[in-house]
């Protein structure tokens, strides 16, 4: 388990949408193990996005304040988009991806996610908990 991390976008996916809750639980636990939470704007876009369609704005504005308060927020600055501009040159993933993963980097701290995208970033961690 890593002590430092950027969770991804995928992980709150799962968590909040997961029908396994032996799962629910493993993924909780890495919430809480985890001393140093990081996640970055573009995760909040995305999960805010996801959450609007399927279940509404205000469950969607209550999912993210929950997010605001137990993690800690990296906003895309230049330095995270010029280095996540060259990730995506290299490894061709999404832009989104490529901004988590360049937040990650940045921030010396692994991603949690089940994405196989970021195993194609060089010296990037990736940690996932096992089903």
């Amino acid at each position: 388990m890593p002590d430092k991390a950027v969770f991804d976008t995928r992980f709150f996916i799962e968590y909040f949408y997961s029908g396994d809750e032996g799962f629910l639980r493993k993924l909780t636990e890495t919430i809480v193990q985890t001393k140093n939470r990081i996640i970055s704007s573009v995760t909040i876009y995305e999960v805010y996005k996801l959450i609007l369609v399927r279940e509404g704005r205000e469950i969607a504005r209550h999912r993210v304040e929950v997010m605001k308060r137990d993690f800690q927020i990296t906003d895309l600055n230049q330095e995270i988009a010029v280095n996540a501009a060259e990730i995506n040159h290299v490894t061709g993933q999404p832009m989104a991806d490529s901004v988590i993963a360049a937040t990650a980097k940045m921030q010396n701290a692994s991603v949690i996610t089940d994405d196989p995208h970021f195993n194609e970033v060089k010296s990037l961690k990736v940690y996932w908990p096992k089903k």
